[in-house]
C-alpha cells in the first residue's frame, strides 16, 4: 500500500504539467507521453525535455487508478504499516543509478519491492532478537561460571545491512551481483546541453571523459558546439584562460580514463602525453591545430594514478563538475575515486585558521572590484593561500557572497531537469560501476564542501559497439579489465588475421610483398588466429568462398571458435570497412641498437629499410599494431644525374611519389563499422614481453660428451 499523497500546489495542478506516470515528468511544451512499462520517453526526440523534481508526493505515483492492483503488484500479503513506513522512508533518487524512487514498475529503473525490504527487515530484527538473547544470558552468568558483573554490560552492535547503508533499487543491486539488467536510453547531446543549462552554479566545469582503450573513438568531436561552450584556449599568449558564456563560466578538461591499460608503469605512461596529445589535435580537425591542450589528464582509476591531482583540482574549483562523456569510458570509476570525501567538516582549530586566512584575501583585494571576475583578473600575483580559493569565487563560511547566482536554486519550487542532490555527507553512497552500456539512468548529484560545490555523473552518449553481433555470454569477455601483453603474429601475403572470428585483417599484397606483424591488444574474447584468407572468410561468414577449391556455398565444419551470432543477420552482413594504409615511419623506434649512439650514431635515413607502422582500433574493444618492414627505394640513376632544374619537372616528381607505396590491410566487420585508424603508439616496445634476467635465464640441457659416445655404441672403426 503507498502511502497517502498531499494535495497539488495550484501552481503545478495545470494537464501540461501534471502528465506523468512513476518517475519522468515532460517539458509543459512538450506534450508527449513519459516513462511507462510499454512507452518510454526518447531522449533524442526534438522538444522531449523529462522533468525531475524533489517533491516527495510525485515519488509514487500509481500508473493506474485501481489501489487493489498496486497492492497485487508490489504489496501483497505485505503488513500496510510497513510499507507505509518503508515508502516514507525511500530515498528521493537511486544513489546507484540516479533513477528516482518508484514501487510501481518492476521493468523501470528505481523500482523498490517491498517483498525484499520486508524479508530484509524481518531478518534484522531475528538478529536483534538473537542478540538480545545472548546479551541477557552473559548477565545472567549462564555462559560461564564467573560472576555477571566481570563481563561487559554493553549490548554488541552489529553494523547496518547493506540495504539500510546502500539504499539502492532493484536494477542497481542485479547488477552488483548477477551482472544482468536492461539499458537505459542513451540522451543525445541536446539533453546533455538543456541538463547542464539547468546548472544551480554560475561556475561549471567539463569533464570530458575519453577511454584509453580505443582513444580516440570515445571522443566527441563537436562538443563546444553541441554544447553551446565556449571555444579551447589557443596557443596566442593573450588567449583568456576564462570566458564568460550567457553569464556563466564553463571551462572544458580532458581526462584519459583506464591508462593502466597502455603501459605496465606509470612513469612509462607519462612519456605518453605529448603522444596523445598529438592524437588528441589531429581527431579534434582543423580546430585542434590551435588548441593548446594543456587541460589533458592522463588517470588510472584502478591504481590511482594522477587521480589525487584530478581531485584536488575538483576541490579547489567548487561550483558545478559535469562527467561527460560516451557510454563505457569509465566516468563512474573515475566519479569514485576523484569525489572529495571527508572534507565536509573541519577541526574547529583549522577552520579558524582557515577563515581567518579567506578574511585577509578579502581585506587586501581592491574594493573597486565589481564582481568576482574583476577580482580574480586583478590579483594575479596571491600567494599560495590566496591560490587555494577558486578564481571567480570566493568562499566566506560555507556561502559564496560575491556570486549570489551560484548559490542553489530551491528544486521544491520550481521543476527542473536536474534530479535533486543528495543530502551532503562525509562519505557519500557512490554511483554503481557497472560493465553494462547505461547503467547511470540520470544525473547523480552529490555535493561536498559544504556548499561549496557538486559532482555530477551524467548518463553516457550512446556510441556503436559490438554487442549487438557477438553471443550474450562473451558480452562481459569483451571489456578489457587489464593490461594485455599480445603474441607476436606473421601475416604473409594471402593470409589474414581473425580475431574471435568476427573481425578479418587481410594482407593485400602480392607474393613479393613483405610479411606484416600484428601485435593485438585486445581481451581474450577476440583470440587472435592467423590463416589463409580462404578459410578465414569461411570461419567468419559460415559459408565458403569461392576460392575454397570447389567448395563453394558449403557451410564450414572446422575447430576454430567464434564468438558471432549463430544468426543469418550477422554473419551475412560482414562487408569492407576499407583498405587501411600503414603510413607512419618508425624506423628509428624499430631498429633498437642500429641508431643507438653506442653503435656508432647511425642514423636511420641511412639504413637500408623502413619499417612502417599504424594502430587498428576497434571501438570500445581495443586495438591491433601492425608493422611492415619494407626495403628502402633509392631513386633511379637517370633522375640521380639530372639537374636541378630538370628535377622540378611535375611529371617526374609525380612517377617519384607513385613509387613511395605503403602497405596496406584490408579489414572486414560487420556492417563495415567498429574500426579506425591512428598514429602507433609502440605499446609493443613500450610495454611488450617482460624479458627475464641473464642471471634467472636456465641454460639449455647439453649432454657429456661420454655419454653421447655410449649412446653411439664407442668409437667407431676406421675404414
Amino acid at each position: 500500500m503507498l502511502r497517502r499523497l498531499p494535495a497539488l500546489p495550484r501552481r503545478i495542478a495545470t494537464p501540461t504539467r501534471h502528465r506523468h506516470r512513476a518517475t519522468w515528468f515532460p517539458h509543459p511544451r512538450a506534450g508527449l507521453q513519459v516513462l511507462g512499462r510499454d512507452q518510454s520517453p526518447r531522449w533524442d526526440e526534438p522538444g522531449t525535455r523529462p522533468y525531475f523534481t524533489t517533491v516527495r508526493r510525485y515519488q509514487t505515483q500509481e500508473i493506474g487508478s485501481s489501489e487493489d492492483s498496486i497492492r497485487d503488484n508490489t504489496t501483497s500479503a505485505q503488513p500496510s504499516a510497513f510499507v507505509t513506513e518503508w515508502t516514507r522512508n525511500l530515498p528521493t533518487v537511486c544513489p546507484g543509478c540516479g533513477a528516482h524512487s518508484q514501487t510501481v514498475d518492476p521493468q523501470s529503473p528505481g523500482f523498490y519491492n517491498a517483498k525484499r525490504a520486508q524479508k530484509a527487515a524481518d531478518k534484522e530484527q531475528a538478529r536483534k532478537e538473537a542478540d538480545d538473547v545472548f546479551h541477557a544470558a552473559l548477565q545472567a552468568g549462564e555462559l560461564s561460571n564467573s560472576s555477571p558483573q566481570q563481563h561487559d554490560t554493553r549490548p554488541l552492535q552489529r553494523g547496518m545491512s547493506s540495504r539500510a547503508s546502500n539504499p539502492q533499487c532493484d536494477r542497481c543491486i542485479d547488477l552488483h551481483h548477477q551482472s544482468r539488467g536492461q539499458s537505459i536510453i542513451h540522451p543525445s547531446m541536446q539533453s546533455i546541453q538543456a541538463i547542464i543549462e539547468e546548472s544551480p552554479h554560475k561556475h561549471n566545469h567539463i569533464y570530458h571523459v575519453l577511454d584509453a582503450a580505443d582513444f580516440p573513438m570515445s571522443l566527441i568531436p563537436n562538443l563546444q558546439t553541441a554544447l553551446d561552450l565556449p571555444r579551447l584556449r589557443t596557443k596566442n599568449r593573450r588567449s583568456k584562460s576564462i570566458r564568460y558564456m550567457k553569464g556563466r563560466v564553463a571551462e572544458v578538461s580532458f581526462i584519459i580514463t583506464r591508462s593502466d591499460l597502455l603501459a605496465p608503469k606509470k612513469e612509462q605512461v607519462d612519456t605518453l602525453m605529448p603522444y596523445l596529445q598529438e592524437v588528441l589535435r589531429d581527431a579534434l580537425g582543423r580546430s585542434g591545430k590551435k588548441v593548446r591542450l594543456g587541460n589533458v589528464r592522463c588517470v588510472s582509476a584502478k591504481r590511482g594514478w594522477w587521480t589525487r591531482t584530478v581531485k584536488e583540482e575538483i576541490w579547489g574549483k567548487g561550483g558545478a563538475g559535469w562527467m561527460v562523456g560516451k557510454v563505457n569510458v569509465g566516468k563512474s570509476a573515475l566519479f569514485e575515486v576523484v569525489f572529495p570525501k571527508g572534507r565536509n567538516q573541519l577541526p574547529d582549530a583549522k577552520r579558524d585558521e582557515l577563515g581567518a586566512a579567506e578574511k585577509e584575501v578579502v581585506q587586501s583585494l581592491p574594493s573597486s572590484a565589481n564582481s568576482a571576475g574583476d577580482l580574480a583578473e586583478g590579483n594575479e600575483g596571491l600567494e599560495s593561500k590566496q591560490d587555494a580559493l577558486q578564481e571567480t569565487e570566493l568562499q566566506l563560511d560555507g556561502k559564496n557572497e560575491e556570486d549570489p547566482d551560484d548559490e542553489p536554486f530551491d528544486e521544491d519550487v520550481d521543476a527542473s531537469l536536474l534530479p535533486p542532490a543528495q543530502p551532503e555527507t562525509q562519505y557519500p553512497n557512490m554511483p554503481l560501476v557497472s560493465s553494462l552500456p547505461g547503467t547511470t539512468a540520470s544525473p547523480i548529484r552529490i555535493p561536498f564542501g559544504n556548499g561549496k560545490g557538486e559532482l555530477i555523473d551524467l548518463p553516457g552518449v550512446e556510441r556503436s559497439n559490438l554487442d549487438t553481433h557477438i553471443k550474450p555470454e562473451h558480452h562481459k569477455d569483451l571489456v578489457m579489465k587489464s593490461r594485455i601483453v599480445p603474441d607476436q603474429h606473421n601475416i604473409r601475403p594471402g593470409q589474414s588475421l581473425l580475431l574471435g572470428g568476427l573481425i578479418r585483417i587481410s594482407h593485400t599484397g602480392g607474393a613479393d610483398d613483405p610479411n606484416i606483424l600484428a601485435y593485438p591488444f585486445v581481451p581474450a574474447a577476440l583470440t587472435p588466429h592467423v590463416t589463409g584468407t580462404h578459410k578465414a572468410i569461411a570461419i567468419q561468414t559460415g559459408v565458403h568462398s569461392a576460392s575454397s577449391h570447389g567448395r563453394e556455398g558449403d557451410p564450414y565444419t572446422g575447430t576454430v571458435p567464434s564468438i558471432a551470432r549463430d544468426d543469418d543477420a550477422t554473419k551475412s552482413r560482414i562487408l569492407s570497412a576499407g583498405s587501411f594504409p600503414l603510413e607512419w615511419d618508425v624506423t628509428k623506434r624499430r631498429s633498437g641498437p642500429l641508431v643507438d649512439p653506442a653503435a656508432g650514431k647511425q642514423k636511420a635515413a641511412n639504413l637500408p629499410f623502413v619499417v612502417y607502422s599504424a594502430d587498428l582500433l576497434i571501438e570500445g574493444v581495443g586495438w591491433v599494431e601492425l608493422v611492415c618492414q619494407v626495403r628502402r627505394r633509392k631513386p633511379p640513376a637517370s633522375i640521380r644525374t639530372e639537374d636541378a632544374l630538370s628535377s622540378l619537372d611535375l611529371d617526374e616528381e609525380g612517377d617519384q611519389q607513385q613509387e613511395l607505396k605503403f602497405p596496406e590491410v584490408e579489414v572486414f566487420t560487420p556492417e563495415g563499422k567498429y574500426v579506425a585508424l591512428r598514429r602507433p603508439m609502440n605499446a609493443w616496445t613500450l610495454g611488450g614481453q617482460k624479458k627475464v634476467a641473464v642471471s634467472r635465464r636456465q641454460a639449455r640441457p647439453r649432454q657429456s660428451i661420454s655419454l653421447q659416445k655410449r649412446k653411439e655404441g664407442g668409437k667407431k672403426e676406421k675404414r
